[in-house]
């Protein structure tokens, strides 16, 4: 009776039965798989640490001060809380002194952003022409952001001081009376707006100065070569090449507005720096928060001060979004 014989390859991996796979093609198969699954589960793997710090620092906090706004909570006894249910958002929807902070916030934050932006915009399309010394100027327009907050608005209470101030001397030599800078409402707002400006538009122009200078050049070569001047080139291809730049500038800057705190803290010079002035004239709702809840010693309140700066941040995002889908949809 005949049998048959395989032969097997030097080195190699006996076949198996019929219609079963070979032990090499399923080691093969099964490295293929680990390799897919380590692929697609890299990013899984990067991100939930950064979910799990932000559970711990950002989350817990959150719902926290949530719990907290619905107590009557004083600071000296915090844990002893009242429940009140939504009474402190009724009274600070009732409470004049928290609209008058969210105007003030919202008018020192469009004071500040607007010429700070347009600032920015400039002194990066500057910054992006090849010039002597260019990484000289780039290392300085970060000064001022790396500068304390509380020595430039020190600095700056100075410059604007109503008797002594170098505003005030330098209005005078042109015959202009000298301005209470810190009294009157808007030469205050313009004062405080004037710190954010200097400490920010760097920060700023450097962001888009690193946009700008990921647009191929040859976008610019084209429109050169369609007869563009350089303002031309300027609108029709800088601008629309950072618009995704510009968009989280506007988002961060109305951000730092909404938590203003800092600056008109220290240019109030004493107790009048924590209610915004005597009239409560640049009070921010950073400033109304901080009052509440470590002048007034009512944490209830504070807390509620802070998911209404939070909703509100909420509220500009949507907005935002909505306006960017209507304008993808007419376009």
């Amino acid at each position: 009776m005949a049998t048959s014989t395989t032969k097997v390859p030097a080195g190699g991996t006996p076949p198996g039965p019929p219609g079963e796979p070979s032990a090499r093609g399923t080691a093969r198969r099964r490295g293929a798989l680990l390799h897919r699954l380590d692929i697609k589960g890299a990013p899984y793997a990067f991100v939930a640490p950064f979910f799990v710090v932000f559970a711990a620092f950002s989350f817990y906090p959150l719902v926290y001060t949530s719990w907290i706004s619905l107590h009557d909570v004083e600071l000296a006894t915090l844990d002893v809380m009242e429940w009140v249910a939504l009474d402190n958002y009724v009274d600070l929807w009732g409470d004049s002194r928290f609209w008058n902070a969210l105007r003030n916030t919202v008018t020192i934050g469009v004071i500040s952003t607007v010429p700070q932006l347009l600032m920015a915009l400039g002194l990066a399309h500057l910054l992006n022409y090849r010039m002597r010394a260019s990484l000289f100027f780039r290392v300085a327009s970060l000064v001022p952001y790396a500068t304390s907050v509380a020595a430039a608005a020190l600095v700056f209470t100075m410059i604007f001081e109503r008797d002594f101030g170098m505003i005030n001397w330098a209005l005078g030599t042109v015959g202009i009376d000298p301005v209470d800078w810190e009294a009157d409402k808007w030469p205050a707002q313009v004062a405080i707006s004037t710190i954010v400006i200097w400490r920010w538009t760097g920060y700023n122009a450097l962001l888009y100065l690193a946009a700008m200078q990921a647009i191929p050049a040859d976008r610019y070569e084209a429109a050169s070569l369609d007869g563009a001047s350089r303002w031309q080139q300027f609108t029709h291809v800088t601008v629309p090449g950072i618009r995704s730049t510009i968009v989280f500038t506007i988002v961060l800057s109305t951000i730092g507005a909404t938590q203003l705190f800092g600056e008109p803290l220290i240019f109030g010079q004493g107790p009048n720096g924590v209610t915004g002035g005597a009239d409560n004239q640049y009070q921010t709702l950073g400033l109304l928060l901080y009052e509440e809840g470590w002048k007034n010693y009512q944490m209830g309140r504070s807390a509620t001060v802070a998911w209404a700066m939070f909703l509100l941040l909420i509220l500009v995002f949507v907005v935002q979004r909505l306006i960017k889908r209507l304008r993808s949809r007419t376009s």
